[in-house]
């Protein structure tokens, strides 16, 4: 026979305290609530306050509505601490020793890692529940997927769903092979109607096999590893040059300084006849020095600042629209663009006389323009035959492809721009160019109230094709990495548990979750699932006296 939870237990001790007000027997009573008396008076017994917890919060913590408070906040310490937070069991106990909850909940460490593995399996379940029940009301969908692999130390593949934030993957593997990721994805998306057209990743051999290979789909390259080839190119050997230049510039500096000290020191004393020394043509060869170091470290702080900015060019430049006028930039454009900054990359590398090796990663980077090049081309190409499937008007069909999908570009560029005068000045470009089609007399508007919709949404889909980095997925390492530091260890149940509260639980600004996002549609709350699957833990036992220390050099009284 299943025990009673503290819920349970609260409900029936308030109804048999209800039936003895009105009148009932103990005996009555207790058969009324459906409870042995013996038991209503264990429960009773068992219910009372410890001496130092004051009688108003222990008779509250006894009622219903208290037991229900208590066991959301102790499962919402487990939940944030375990989960969210990176933290652990013990710090759990901990919390529940210095706010006083002790005395009403289990603090021991093993009272509180069952209801961890609890909370972990319940959360683990009701994710699978909710994608299974949302996948059998969700839409077709073509979408991209960004992968890597992170170590703890073992390697666990991560593939993510860059618009919706959803994490498709995220399992342990054996090893990191194109066969591996390919059957650990296709287990991962068994059940989910998408299509993988699109794969960003790192260059990694076994990852553009697995995604052009295996699905037949486009591999795009990485911007963020083609930035960091550049950076790790120029960035120590220009920031070496630069340090060795002020270094310089401060040695000229005190020479000159030295000098002068030493013409003052001289004139204020008497000499004897004889030449004094030669102080003026000392300054002028300090002065002289003190010149050239410091144009040379200037020069070498402008050869700094230009690697910077060469870098930020190449992230701004790769774009199917040209940000500054919202319009395509086909491949060959882009091409142009990009053999500039290579060119200037390249001057700046033999100013620099950077080292063979940084000169090897200039060359690693600048064969990615190839791969840059072709994801502009499958972009425009998608677009086109996904614009071209609506059959629309001719007119319509040109606003779709030069006004609507690059507004929407641009707005979606700006959401991810980290400096707010580039976001007002992208969002008032995107506006700009949205503007016309929303005027009456503009053929879009004849369209009926769903028809624009569905316009709408294609072209944002298309908006969201372009994916250039695998960022997101980076940045889900990182959270990983902070929880197995906090644990030395991820156990497969932990990871899952994660996997779940990021789809299900973590919300955007807008507040929805990732899974809400990629289905369509949002699923009940994961937090009110779990309060209604995991039981609160039993009251603290009696703690035993702690025996005192002995002391060993004191004698004995007679």
């Amino acid at each position: 026979m299943r025990a009673a939870t503290r819920l349970e237990r609260a409900q029936a001790l308030e109804a048999a305290a209800a039936c003895r007000v009105a009148g009932q027997s103990e005996r009555a009573a207790a058969a009324a609530v459906g409870r042995p008396r013996s038991t209503l008076r264990d429960w009773a017994q068992t219910q009372g306050a410890s001496p130092e917890v004051p009688t108003a919060l222990a008779a509250f913590c006894a009622c219903e509505e208290g037991v229900q408070w208590l066991h959301r906040l102790v499962l919402a310490l487990q939940f944030v601490i375990t989960l969210r937070a990176g933290g652990g069991v013990r710090l759990v106990c901990e919390c529940l020793e210095l706010s006083g909850l002790s005395a009403f909940v289990g603090a021991s460490y093993g009272s509180q890692q069952g209801l961890n593995a609890a909370l972990e399996q319940a959360v683990v379940a009701i994710a699978a529940e909710q994608r299974t029940a949302l996948a059998a009301d969700m839409a077709p969908r073509a979408v991209t997927v960004c992968e890597d692999e992170t170590f703890h130390p073992a390697t666990c593949l991560v593939a993510l769903e860059p618009v919706s934030g959803f994490i498709l993957l995220e399992q342990y593997a054996a090893d990191r092979t194109a066969a591996t990721w390919t059957q650990a994805l296709r287990d991962a998306c068994a059940g989910l109607p998408i299509t993988i057209v699109q794969g960003t990743a790192d260059e990694a051999s076994a990852l553009r096999r697995h995604i052009e290979g295996d699905y037949d789909a486009h591999h795009s390259p990485d911007l963020f590893h083609l930035q960091h080839e550049v950076a790790k190119a120029t960035g120590l050997t220009l920031t070496r040059a630069v340090h060795a230049a002020d270094a310089e510039v401060a040695s000229a500096e005190a020479q000159l300084a030295a000098a002068r000290a030493a013409e003052q020191a001289y004139r204020a004393q008497r000499h004897g006849p004889g030449r004094p020394p030669a102080f003026a043509q000392r300054i002028r060869e300090a002065l002289a020095t003190l010149a050239r170091v410091t144009v040379a470290r200037d020069q070498a702080q402008a050869r700094q600042r230009e690697a910077r900015a060469l870098i930020r060019a190449l992230g701004e430049a790769y774009h199917p629209y040209d940000l500054e006028r919202a319009e395509a930039q086909p491949p060959e454009r882009l091409a142009t663009r990009l053999e500039g900054i290579w060119q200037q990359l390249a001057g700046l590398a033999r100013a620099a006389d950077l080292p063979a090796r940084a000169q090897a990663h200039l060359t690693k980077a600048r064969r990615l323009t190839t791969a840059l090049l072709a994801t502009v081309t499958f972009f425009f190409a998608t677009v086109q035959q996904r614009v071209e499937a609506l059959s629309l008007a001719p007119d319509i069909e040109q606003a779709v492809l030069e006004q609507l999908i690059p507004a929407l570009y641009l707005e979606r560029v700006a959401a991810r721009s980290t400096h707010a005068e580039v976001r007002t000045r992208l969002r008032a470009l995107s506006a700009e160019v949205l503007a016309p089609l929303l005027k009456p007399e503009h053929p879009i508007q004849a369209l009926d109230t769903d028809t624009r919709a569905h316009l709408e949404q294609v072209a944002g889909d298309c908006a969201d094709l372009f994916q250039r980095s695998s960022s997101a997925v980076e940045g889900r390492n990182g959270q990983l990495s902070l929880h197995h530091h906090g644990r030395h260890r991820l156990s497969d149940r932990k990871l899952a548990a994660l996997t779940a509260v990021h789809n299900f639980h973590i919300c955007r600004a807008d507040g929805t979750t990732a899974a809400e996002r990629l289905f369509g549609h949002a699923p009940p709350p994961l937090f009110e699932q779990v309060l209604a699957r995991v039981p609160l833990p039993p009251r603290p036992r009696r703690r035993r006296p702690r025996r005192s220390k002995v002391a060993y050099l004191t004698p004995l009284a007679a």
